[in-house]
């Protein structure tokens, strides 16, 4: 009896779920184990393997197709096997009707000489929209996978070789054109429907980290020994705004229905970039943690975030989010609210600045803060207020060690 590979759940939250990529084709033979698709969700990608040995016999669900979870998205068993006539495929269009016979499945052979690419679907589909074939790139990720990097030089060495074949004359190039699905659909939608439904204005400060800046370096060798671990700038600030928030409950609020609901608990989102879009690892019960399991959570879930590992619900339940964009070299900019958040701090990048010290101008380490706010939960004075002290926090960072 074939085998039904379904379209898992991944986490409570779950709607919907899209076929990015398939990597075996129907009639072809797999072994249990083998990654047969590659699927997302609204907040994860990963990878189906085979349940069982067999063949593909019969493929429900087209790539960019998004599904309940549950469907049944495949069937894998022996080439003599039939698939059930209930078995309907998902159709590309609403409406279309299709004639499902409840015949054995005609497995396709395999084409002869063909070798299958090792190819990340983001990378399969930056390839296919520049009119270039994964055969003709050499692939620089494990077991010579094809990654987006390698794309993108094939990409540039495409235009180079152009400009130097094409007259003056050529025509301009087409724009490409992305279907938005998966987590960007979602980053879309829930930014969307932040800006439309809160009143979000975005103040902004700078916090004096010099002091910080040396503790962190004179605490560094006494954390290694004794934790195994090391503390981070992103780490203080954390615990900074942790502290601000037990100060100003206010800030760790939500508008829902008309009503301001205060969350006794705080649940720290840290928003980390990965390939695709925006993850929101949530540090929960963070006022209950200490810096140093503070730091241990933070590195922990922003590392599983990355690899896409980490469980979709852990990624629920932010009361207040922290969004750092210093790495990029960004001072001030205006983050958006996590729905149904009343807040967000936005962290920049630190520079050193010439800052009169009563009358003299001493070299200080300057960190930008933006915060953006609810004007419907709070207004300006608490707001700033609220900033005013997660700055003072930085300012004698000894305080958090309190």
């Amino acid at each position: 009896m074939p085998v039904e590979v379904i379209m898992p759940k991944l986490g409570m939250a779950m709607k919907e779920g899209t076929v990015s990529q398939w990597n075996k084709t129907e009639g072809e033979a797999v072994k249990k184990g083998d990654p047969i698709a590659s699927i997302s969700s609204e907040k994860i990608e990963m990878e189906i393997e085979s349940p069982a040995d067999g063949n593909v016999l019969k493929i429900n669900v087209p790539e960019g197709k998004g599904v309940p979870p549950g469907t049944v998205i495949c069937y894998i068993g022996n080439p003599d096997e039939e698939v059930a006539a209930t078995a309907a495929p998902v159709q590309e269009e609403k409406g279309q009707k299709e004639e499902i016979k409840a015949a054995r499945p005609a497995p396709l052979p395999k084409k002869p000489g063909k070798v299958r690419v090792k190819i990340s679907p983001v990378a399969r589909k930056m390839a296919e929209a520049a009119g270039i074939k994964p055969e003709d790139i050499k692939g620089t990720g494990p077991g010579g996978r094809i990654t987006k990097e390698d794309v993108e030089q094939a990409i540039a060495s495409a235009k180079e070789s152009r400009k130097q074949d094409i007259p003056v004359q050529a025509v301009a190039e087409e724009p490409q054109h992305t279907p938005v699905s998966g987590m960007r659909k979602v980053i879309a939608e829930r930014m969307h429907a932040s800006l439309q439904s809160a009143a979000q204005l975005t103040i902004t400060m700078k916090a004096d980290v010099t002091e910080l800046l040396a503790l962190k370096t004179q605490v560094k060798e006494t954390i290694a020994k004794r934790y195994g671990s090391k503390l981070t700038i992103t780490d203080f600030i954390a615990r900074a705004a942790i502290l601000a928030l037990e100060n100003h409950p206010e800030m760790n609020s939500a508008f829902m229905d008309n009503t301001i609901v205060t969350y006794p608990e705080i649940h720290l989102g840290i928003a980390t970039a990965v390939e695709k879009g925006l993850i929101v690892p949530v540090i929960r019960n963070a006022d209950s943690k200490s810096l140093i399991d503070l730091a241990k959570e933070i590195k922990e879930k922003t590392a599983a975030a990355r690899s896409g590992k980490l469980p979709a619900d852990e990624m629920q339940g932010s009361t207040f989010t922290i969004s750092s964009l210093g790495a990029s070299g960004v001072e001030f900019f205006t983050p958006i609210l996590n729905p149904p958040e009343a807040g967000i701090l936005g962290v920049g990048v630190v520079s050193d600045e010439a800052v009169f010290i009563g009358d003299k101008i001493e070299k200080r380490s300057r960190l930008p803060l933006s915060l953006t706010f609810d004007h419907r939960v709070l207004d300006g004075a608490p707001a700033a207020a609220f900033l005013q002290t997660v700055k003072q926090y930085l300012e004698e960072p000894v305080t958090m060690l309190l």
